[in-house]
């Protein structure tokens, strides 16, 4: 089913790589399509507590394919989607500022995590900035490069990255295109750890396999939807709708396994969500 991406499944993780190693995983649409299906596989599997995006080969995405910026160039572009890798994932009631052709990664009701395992260009810094989550490899480089390129602040990425590093990091950055290293990224917040090399896929599968061990499925789908939400609201609206979900989560099971665990002094069992 699909041509350039790998996915793979491993209780309690989904893994869907960027797999153009020769191109360093340049993007294209079919490549857009298929994550876009894995993502709702994975989404509906009990068995994914997280989903981690990473690049095959030496990098994670080194941005749009060149071959379809020059189609672009000269007016000869069409878009087509690919055939049979139609999917909707993603809560439809967060709204359409997280549903869009790549903040639906916001949208969708597990955690996603981008592991960033080399050079992160162009439109693959806001799909990497969709994700909940950014661990880099101390090989990860980052620009924007779209001001190189006579673009703009492309896919959201004017509204996201502010919200990351503040303003003024995010216009030089948008603004000078320049490439920045892992250290000076994590030194500014746009990612939240950096790891050696060798060292990162395995912190994350820990990682992730620490949030099957003792978090809630439900409690993450719900406080994930609230934290997107909220950057929209005023702080009494999210005051609001916090006091509500609270005295709605007491009713759940998960309230009820996450105190009784605690009282007899062991780990959870929390469900795993199942989709309709």
């Amino acid at each position: 089913m699909y041509e350039q991406i790998l996915y793979e499944v491993e209780d309690p993780i989904a893994t869907v790589t960027l797999n153009r190693p020769e191109r360093l995983n340049a993007w294209t649409d079919r490549m857009g399509d298929e994550l876009r299906h894995a993502v709702a596989r994975a989404e509906g599997d009990p068995a994914v507590v997280a989903i981690v995006i990473t690049g095959g080969g030496r990098g994670f995405c080194a941005g749009a394919d060149l071959k379809g910026l020059e189609a672009i160039s000269v007016g000869e572009r069409q878009r087509e989607s690919a055939p049979g890798l139609g999917a909707d994932p993603g809560d439809p009631e967060v709204g359409p500022s997280f549903r869009g052709p790549y903040t639906y990664l916001m949208s969708v009701r597990k955690p996603v995590i981008a592991a960033i395992n080399g050079p992160c260009a162009g439109m693959a810094v806001p799909i990497a900035l969709c994700a909940d989550l950014r661990f880099a490899s101390e090989r990860a480089v980052f620009t924007t490069a779209f001001v190189q390129r006579g673009l703009i602040a492309e896919w959201g990425i004017s509204w996201l990255l502010p919200r990351l590093v503040g303003t003024a990091h995010a216009m030089d950055l948008i603004l000078s295109g320049r490439r920045i290293d892992a250290a000076e990224a994590a030194r500014i917040g746009l990612v939240n750890r950096v790891l050696p090399h060798d060292g990162l896929l395995p912190h994350v599968r820990d990682y992730v396999g620490q949030l099957a061990e003792r978090c809630s499925p439900a409690s993450m789908r719900v406080m994930k939807r609230q934290l997107y939400q909220d950057l929209t609201k005023t702080l009494e609206d999210a005051h609001q709708v916090a006091v509500r979900k609270m005295v709605a989560s007491f009713d759940r099971p998960d309230f009820k396994e996450g105190v009784a665990s605690f009282l007899e002094g062991r780990k959870p069992s929390f469900e795993r969500l199942r989709l309709k």
